[in-house]
């Protein structure tokens, strides 16, 4: 059993989310879901909660209303080693969204996503100060990462 489990707060299109990041992760699952019953606080047979499992990791959605959004403060990590894997993370949940600086994007529920690939961990912790400044300037110049153009930096 996962002991820390990401809980996010949609105002009401929860299921929406789940079905959406249920058709970019390969492998996910749904491990469970309830409803508003009768006398609840949400429409009776409305969706309220859910719990779904992306590459391993187990989140919870809610629908609660629209007093709480998402900011940049939170957001999820993807780490991938291809720009085939770059590009396909960045474009399914971009759709809809918005994009930022540095590999960081909006999906269009306004929860931020990062895709990172591997090699950029590696370069900006080269032990040689030069190469890792290089690899950091090739990242800030770039919206969605470039493994290839990382690559070089790096070297």
């Amino acid at each position: 059993m996962q002991k820390i489990t990401p809980f996010l707060w949609f105002d009401n299109n929860a299921e929406e989310a789940i079905d959406f990041y249920k058709s970019i992760f390969k492998d996910s699952k749904v491990i469970q879901t309830s409803r508003f019953g009768e006398g609840g606080p949400g429409k009776d047979g409305k969706f309220m909660t859910g719990t779904i499992e992306l590459l391993g990791q187990e989140l919870m959605l809610l629908n609660a209303g629209p007093m709480f959004k998402f900011t940049e403060a939170i957001s999820f990590f993807i780490s991938v080693e291809t720009q085939e894997e770059v590009d396909y993370y960045w474009d399914k949940l971009s759709a809809g969204g918005s994009t930022s600086q540095c590999g960081w994007l909006k999906d269009k529920f306004g929860l931020s996503w990062q895709v990172v690939p591997t090699i950029l961990g590696k370069g900006m912790s080269s032990k040689d100060p030069v190469k890792a400044k290089k690899v950091v300037d090739a990242m800030m110049k770039m919206t969605k990462l470039d493994v290839e153009i990382l690559r070089r930096a790096a070297e």
